[in-house]
């Protein structure tokens, strides 16, 4: 067995109602001045104002910074670094998705220690302290709350990581009440978009661990056995909590095992045609299954039974074959696009989206298999859909 660590955040509560008791986490914490960190969307339909009436009714009161928007941008980070500066917050909580949490990741860093954004960027480039940080996701499928990334806005097309153990966040709390109701195309984006990062990382090329593995696989069992009841009952509490669940435990996954040749040819999606980016991996997933497939098949093999929720049985290449067939199923089902061309993507960018997924060099050195501009290309071509 190769070497490896991990990291994760240190403390999980889980449970209907849990966001309610921030209070407590806050006085184990010593935090009385917290700023939030939330979405105008998620304030205009009365899912944040409970949880700062809970923090009111224990005497504390939330600087609240409602203007995260999603794919921010580094002026939304500096704007919430600012405020919480003007008044004084001693703490960053985070009610709300990837957007949210990454913004809160950052500002705790700003606010507690003296670098500018600009010198954060990178692996390992964090040299100051944070403030206490409680991540509280309302969808099921970042894992941010379980990751030390945050992903930064940088210019019209290009986004920057900031990746680092100290933005692991000093309590995650996954209250499925928050996320009861969640509109049906984003459940399923953002669920396959975990069902992505447990791939991922079970298959990762560096780094794959026994920790990572088992937290995959379980996170894969169930993402892929509620995804389609949350979709299709978005108030079925038992679904919601699982896809919560499964989503935290991917994100520990894939934070200790990197993702590869689905984000890395997802991201381009997003920067060029502001595709959501659960819908963007979804779009590639299984074209990038097919390419790795030569390589990966033992593996895949091996996640199947979790995927599809029966027997299966042949050699490993027979049962990759129905691993993505059932994720093709599985995307047709959640009503999802299932090509480029569906999401409005122009052929005639393949090329460009080809070499600018070669640029996530970080993303691509953990696929199983290689990937050349040529690959990435055909690749595209395939996910494209009727017109090659």
């Amino acid at each position: 067995m190769q070497g490896f660590e991990f990291n994760t955040v240190s403390r999980i509560v889980s449970g209907a109602g849990s966001a309610l008791q921030l209070s407590q986490e806050c006085e184990r914490l010593g935090v009385r001045a917290p700023m939030l960190v939330t979405d105008p969307g998620l304030v205009a339909i009365g899912l944040v104002q409970p949880v700062i009436a809970a923090l009111q009714s224990a005497g504390i009161t939330a600087i609240v910074f409602d203007a995260v928007r999603e794919d921010p941008p580094e002026a939304t980070v500096l704007a919430a670094a600012e405020l919480g500066r003007v008044k004084g917050v001693d703490g960053v909580i985070a009610v709300g998705g990837g957007s949210s949490m990454d913004v809160a990741k950052v500002v705790s860093v700003l606010l507690g220690g003296e670098q500018p954004l600009s010198e954060l960027y990178g692996v390992g480039q964090v040299r100051g302290a944070r403030l206490p940080l409680m991540l509280v996701p309302t969808t099921a499928g970042t894992g941010s709350e379980a990751t030390p990334v945050a992903v930064v806005t940088t210019g019209e097309t290009t986004k920057a990581g900031v990746s680092s153990p100290v933005l692991l966040p000093d309590v995650a709390i996954l209250d499925a009440d928050l996320t009861l109701g969640l509109p049906p195309a984003i459940t399923a984006m953002t669920g396959v978009d975990a069902m992505v990062h447990a791939i991922e990382a079970y298959t990762s090329r560096h780094q794959k661990n026994p920790l990572s593995d088992n937290l995959a696989r379980q996170a894969l069992g169930l993402l892929a056995g509620n995804i389609r009841t949350a979709v299709k009952d978005g108030r079925n509490r038992g679904a919601r909590e699982a896809m919560l669940l499964g989503a935290c435990l991917a994100g520990q996954a894939f934070a200790n095992a990197p993702v590869a040749a689905v984000h890395a040819l997802a991201y381009p999606l997003g920067g060029h045609y502001h595709i959501p980016h659960g819908l963007s991996n979804s779009l590639v997933l299984p074209s990038v299954l097919e390419f790795n497939a030569s390589v990966a098949a033992p593996l895949y093999a091996e996640l199947a039974e979790l995927v599809l929720g029966r027997p299966v049985s042949g050699s490993a290449e027979a049962i990759t074959d129905e691993l993505i067939s059932g994720l093709r199923e599985l995307i047709d089902t959640v009503a999802l696009p299932a090509t480029l061309r569906a999401a409005g993507v122009a052929e005639a960018d393949l090329e460009m989206l080809a070499e600018d997924a070669m640029l996530q060099q970080r993303l691509l050195v953990n696929n199983p298999r290689d990937v050349s501009y040529t690959d990435a290309l055909s690749i595209y071509r395939q996910a494209y859909g009727d017109s090659q």
